[in-house]
């Protein structure tokens, strides 16, 4: 059997070969043009490595579903290119890889900066809702509303090109690699593991960022051990093109004294160090680590078994938030009590468990057969969620159409002539692009 080899990232160098290697990852729908405005001051110290996400600025496409399958690409391309240790900036999405590579590959990274970056972007829904848009409509809808996102409102009516080529960047991308994106950035969730990252950390982020804003880059500063904020003025998510200036020196402060080129006397090469980090540029005082909102307790703690094999309970209540939505899942458990919750527990651990998370059909097969079933039994209200999970599972809105014609046939007109009804005001909820 051949061995399955890692696909590469497109990559590209820029600056003197024989400086330290300084990695700049990009945010999801960009390119590594991102970073053009900080290039040419960074490589007169450090040789410069950009590289893009699968999909997006022509990469070949190979869709990558999770920040560890991100962060093992690019730990097989520099490998590939014999880049042991580097430093790491990244943006949003890049901000993730930069998160992974400190906890999970201590040893290749010597200093990190984290821009526009969260332990936790946003919730799994809002993502894998994003996915379904793109899944119906294409990019184009999310790309023409990047711009508000990515911007302020006066730097966006003022730099017309600039607003017109981050359209662009996203229309371009290839729409499977983006959806995995987009579930890469659902399942990230490393809140309970900052303490773990012990690099000289500095956290960037821009004044009016309203997607990962100076609320989250204080969450990374709290659980960081030793990490510094920098709130840049003026500027919103994107900020390394809104505020280009700004980014570059305070990259240059940071990759300088944190990180330190050093003869190596074994060697006879220069080897990289990283040194104390000097006091930051704003202070911030401790502040507790917040309470995960999506960790809210189980209203049934399920007990456990006695059978030797493993507690399907587990898996199941991840199998079910996958599907189902946090917000779908966390609704019925606060409304369990005393009478329902051994049901609750019961579906979680038997339905979602033992039957959905069997590898024996992939789930967008298994909302067919579940969709089918519904419509044959008249649950038009458990139908209407199991269309939103049919959508979140990769079906499109014409095949659902064909699900239930199909089931017209073998359930009854009407009871396809109902779910129909269901469905199209599902499908119509879900897929309208949110101006």
């Amino acid at each position: 059997m051949s061995e399955t080899k890692t696909p590469a990232l497109q990559y590209r160098f820029d600056g003197p070969e024989d400086a330290p290697v300084l990695i700049l990852g990009p945010s999801l729908g960009t390119t590594w043009h991102m970073w053009d405005r900080q290039v040419p001051e960074l490589t007169q110290q450090w040789r410069v490595f950009r590289f893009d996400l699968p999909g997006h600025g022509g990469a070949p496409a190979y869709p990558a579903g999770s920040v560890t399958d991100l962060t093992e690409r690019l730990l097989a391309t520099l490998d590939g290119l014999g880049v042991q240790r580097f430093g790491y900036a990244g943006c949003a999405l890049g901000g993730a890889i930069g998160i992974e590579l400190a906890l999970r590959h201590p040893e290749r990274i010597a200093s990190l900066a984290l821009i526009a970056a969260s332990p936790r972007f946003g919730t799994a829904d809002e993502f894998r809702q994003r996915g379904v848009i793109v899944r119906t409509n294409g990019l184009d809808p999310i790309a023409r509303t990047s711009p508000d996102r990515w911007f302020t409102t006066g730097f966006a009516a003022a730099q017309p090109a600039i607003t017109e080529w981050a359209v662009q960047m996203v229309r371009t991308t290839d729409p499977g690699c983006y959806i995995s994106a987009c579930e890469a950035l659902a399942s990230f969730d490393v809140r309970p593991q900052l303490g773990g990252v012990a690099v000289p950390t500095l956290v960037l982020v821009g004044s009016d960022d309203q997607v990962t804003g100076p609320a989250e880059a204080r969450t990374l500063v709290a659980g960081i051990p030793d990490a510094r904020l920098a709130v840049v003025p003026g500027a919103s998510h994107l900020v390394p093109v809104e505020q280009p200036a700004a980014v570059t020196d305070l990259l240059v402060r940071h990759f300088s004294t944190a990180w330190q080129p050093a003869y190596d006397t074994n060697t006879g090469q220069m080897a990289i160090v990283a040194a104390p980090v000097k006091p930051a540029l704003t202070p911030v005082p401790p502040q507790p680590a917040p309470v995960p909102v999506a960790e809210i307790a189980p209203a049934i703690v399920p007990p456990p078994t006695t059978t030797g094999r493993p507690d399907p309970y587990d898996a199941g209540i991840k199998v079910r938030r996958e599907v189902l939505g946090d917000a779908h899942v966390d609704r019925a458990l606060a409304q369990a009590d005393e009478f329902s919750g051994d049901f609750q527990e019961f579906i979680t651990r038997y339905a979602w468990g033992e039957i959905w998370d069997r590898p024996g059909l992939d789930r967008r097969s298994r909302s067919c057969v579940t969709l089918t079933a519904l419509v044959a039994g008249g649950h038009l209200d458990e139908l209407a969620f199991h269309v939103r999970a049919a959508l979140r599972n990769g079906l499109t809105p014409d095949e659902i159409k064909e699900v239930l014609l199909q089931a017209a046939v073998y359930c009854g007109v009407p009871a396809a002539n109902s779910a129909f009804k269901v469905a199209q005001q599902v499908i119509r909820e879900e897929t309208t692009p949110q101006e």
